[in-house]
């Protein structure tokens, strides 16, 4: 059905893999989180390190998005194996989560979106944190849990949950994973650096990490939605240049290009937008927002429809 919003010959140009971009995408997350380190120690500012907490949680999230472009194998088309252990050490690993049980959850949501069979639709449902339209109030409330941790663990021991259940990796991955986490611990022993760990690490993470990563599911699938149509039950929001860098990382707000059309990797989606954006019936009945600060805000709390948004 997806497929003829826009021709064949498209969405195999656009699907055509280029690996450097990833690992670009990667070395460009990790170096940002260094270079946040460094000014933040350098600067010895309370003020410099709040910042540097933002933009730390910010490039987790960016960690969070390539997991999702890895676990479509958007990589490299062969070798998937090597593919899976990029993965693992440079990005799931870090935020305590594995490819192959984040996977499994995933495609099982790409598969039953929003149905009774989507793990993460069923997980949602009735918790009020994703009940919209909401007071300004609650959302408040629910930003500030994030930020006081409580909302963080909450979420962090659901996810655990949840993907634990789904992971089948055989006893020598289990091992290397903790030889892992034994390893780093061993690190921050040796060079004294655990106050930096917690600081710079635990803290981001379980503060801005997880609510951006709230504010994100909220964005692709709740408030004002109409799940009635595949092009009503999946929004993609045009963000502000300054909301990109941490509310869309490596273009995970085109959130309904990418339900459409999986196969194309996440450097690809603006062109896809473009190309999609080319079809009177689809920018009809495309839930397409403007801005995470402005209309997901209003169509959250409010219940309001999206503006319309031209080609």
């Amino acid at each position: 059905m997806s497929e003829s919003y826009i021709d064949s010959p498209t969405v195999k140009r656009l699907s055509v893999l280029t690996p450097w971009r990833t690992a670009v995408a990667i070395a460009f997350d990790w170096a940002i989180i260094i270079t946040a380190i460094a000014i933040s120690q350098w600067a010895g500012n309370i003020l410099v390190y709040l910042i540097a907490v933002a933009v730390i949680g910010g490039r987790m999230h960016g960690f969070g998005v390539l997991l999702h472009e890895f676990a479509h194998y958007r990589f490299i088309d062969k070798r998937k194996n090597l593919s899976d252990w990029v993965c693992d050490l440079f990005l799931s690993w870090p935020i305590l989560t594995t490819i192959g049980a984040y996977r499994r959850n995933h495609l099982a949501h790409h598969r039953y979106t929003n149905t009774d069979k989507d793990p993460d639709w069923v997980i949602k449902l009735g918790n009020r944190k994703f009940t919209f339209p909401q007071s300004w109030q609650h959302g408040v409330l629910t930003m500030l849990s994030y930020l006081l941790v409580v909302g963080s663990i909450i979420d962090v021991f659901s996810i655990a949950r949840r993907l634990g259940a789904l992971e089948q990796q055989p006893l020598s991955y289990r091992l290397t994973r903790l030889g892992f986490y034994i390893a780093w611990a061993l690190v921050f022993t040796v060079t004294g650096t655990w106050m930096g760990f917690l600081l710079y690490w635990a803290v981001p993470y379980l503060t801005t990490f997880f609510m951006l990563m709230h504010i994100r599911s909220v964005a692709e699938h709740f408030g004002s939605m109409d799940y009635s149509h595949e092009l009503g039950s999946t929004r993609s929001v045009m963000p502000f240049y300054w909301e990109r860098a941490f509310f869309a990382p490596h273009n995970v707000n085109y959130h309904l290009e990418h339900h459409l059309y999986p196969s194309v990797p996440f450097y690809n989606l603006p062109a896809l937008h473009h190309a999609l954006m080319q079809n009177p019936a689809y920018v009809a009945r495309a839930h397409n927002t403007r801005g995470y600060t402005v209309g997901l805000v209003r169509e959250t709390l409010s219940g309001a429809q999206p503006a319309p948004i031209k080609a």
